[in-house]
């Protein structure tokens, strides 16, 4: 059996008196897609930004690529990692957030070339023809010279995802990342997604897509404060939960859409 891409072993996270996360233990392998659905505050985005090192955990250990994340095991004892460190271990991961966070001054083609250039120094000719290539595979070569404020919701997020592959990370990370588009945009977003895990990329997706994550998903993680209830296969968690929280989260969501 190989290492798993992602291994969390009782990962906690605490903001003041309150525990974002608790015990959350969970492996990702290499190729899988993993949809982790929940309510609002139930920890899903606190665990991604804990695997991409943009918080710290506080109990437990997080290892991506069979590397131990943040930490250094020295004499028995941990110590934390300098940010220099830390930002080298996060280029394994790629991250696509619910807000797009490209740079509104740079062009669709230089909002991808800007990290394949200034952190991994590839050369401008070698990292433009990477990026329209990578522009092509969103559906977007043909917007390359457009600014976001010219770009619907749905192809800034496109372009995003574009500018994660560009750094070629084993991991995509994706936060939610349909919930700030129109219902009518949603669709082109999701095809570039599923897309990709045809492709077999390695994918950690917190969702509210319930039919995205029954489609594409091989696992779906149904957390709820802080912690994980319930883990299985799409046709499980969907079909025959056996947690009282994920049936009543599942008939919640099902009835809002409906």
């Amino acid at each position: 059996m190989s290492k798993p891409l992602v291994a969390a072993l009782k990962v906690g996270k605490s903001y003041g008196g309150h525990a974002a996360l608790a015990d959350v233990t969970l492996d990702v392998a290499a190729g899988e897609v993993v949809c982790i659905i929940g309510p609002s505050g139930s920890g899903k985005t606190t665990f991604l930004r804990c695997v991409n090192q943009l918080e710290r955990i506080d109990a437990g250990a997080l290892w991506v690529d069979g590397e131990l994340t943040g930490y250094r095991l020295v004499g028995g004892a941990l110590h934390p990692l300098g940010e220099s460190e830390i930002a080298r271990q996060r280029r394994v991961t790629g991250m696509v957030f619910q807000r797009f966070n490209l740079f509104p001054h740079m062009t669709a083609l230089q909002n991808v070339v800007e990290g394949p250039v200034q952190v991994l120094k590839r050369t401008m000719p070698e990292a433009k023809a990477e990026a329209m290539r990578l522009l092509d595979r969103v559906g977007l070569s043909h917007k390359a010279g457009a600014y976001p404020a010219e770009l619907s919701g749905g192809q800034q997020q496109r372009v995003a995802i574009a500018r994660s592959l560009a750094m070629a990370p084993k991991l995509m990370l994706f936060d939610e990342p349909t919930s700030a588009l129109d219902a009518e945009l949603v669709g082109e977003v999701l095809k570039v997604m599923r897309d990709l895990a045809a492709s077999g990329m390695t994918m950690l997706v917190v969702t509210h897509e319930l039919a995205f994550a029954r489609e594409v998903g091989h696992r779906v993680v149904f957390m709820d404060e802080g912690r994980i209830v319930e883990i299985g296969t799409p046709a499980e968690i969907m079909n025959t939960p056996q947690e009282t929280r994920t049936r009543h989260f599942l008939r919640t969501v099902l009835t809002r859409e409906a």
